[in-house]
């Protein structure tokens, strides 16, 4: 006779992560700055119109990065 294994609920306590101290602004990732601020170019002009995949999408806003110079590196 087969009988019913009574299933025990497991409680997980979770401890309170510690509140990190805001240091101001974080520095970018990875080594590049780049700044679009007062670019008045629009999304068309820099990616021109139609579909494009996402690699394309990055090799155009690189080319458009080193032809305007907007890299701080």
């Amino acid at each position: 006779m087969a009988t019913k294994r009574k299933s025990k609920k497991r409680t997980i306590s979770r401890k309170a992560k510690p509140k990190s101290k805001s240091k101001g602004k974080k520095q970018p990732f990875g080594g590049y700055a780049i700044s679009f601020s007062g670019r008045t170019e629009t999304v068309e002009e820099v990616f021109g119109k139609g579909y494009i995949t996402p690699s394309e999408m990055t090799k155009r806003i690189w080319k458009f990065v080193k032809a305007k110079r907007l890299s701080n590196r």
